[in-house]
């Protein structure tokens, strides 16, 4: 039995690039919500430095929802007229910087509270 090209593809029709887009935004969702509840019990220990991290955090989740949503486009794009994928690693690296200024907001205020108490 002789395979065609289509079953050769890389591309299968379905909705893989849909759940991959629905997946990315549930991430940025949680990172910026994470984000924000961060920030309103922390301020009180942190500051300034509660509310930089909260916003910072908020915004690369806001930055990388819209990458995801550019990286959707270019990938169900080029899928349908090429069959092939080529995309950029954009969305991966601004939910890193976001995970990072979680991480780091919260090891402030561990610190922080610690001196305080």
């Amino acid at each position: 039995m002789s395979r065609t090209a289509d079953e050769d593809s890389v591309y299968d029709p379905g909705l893989q690039t849909e759940r991959t887009l629905l997946a990315w935004r549930r991430t940025c969702l949680a990172f910026g919500i994470v984000s924000l509840v961060a920030m309103r019990f922390t301020v009180d220990a942190a500051g300034v430095l509660a509310v930089f991290a909260g916003v910072v955090g908020a915004g690369l989740a806001v930055a990388a929802y819209i990458a995801a949503a550019i990286g959707y486009r270019r990938a169900n794009t080029a899928l349908r007229s090429t069959g092939s994928l080529d995309h950029g690693a954009a969305p991966i690296a601004l939910a890193t910087a976001a995970a990072l200024v979680l991480g780091i907001a919260c090891a402030a205020y561990l610190v922080l509270s610690t001196l305080a108490g």
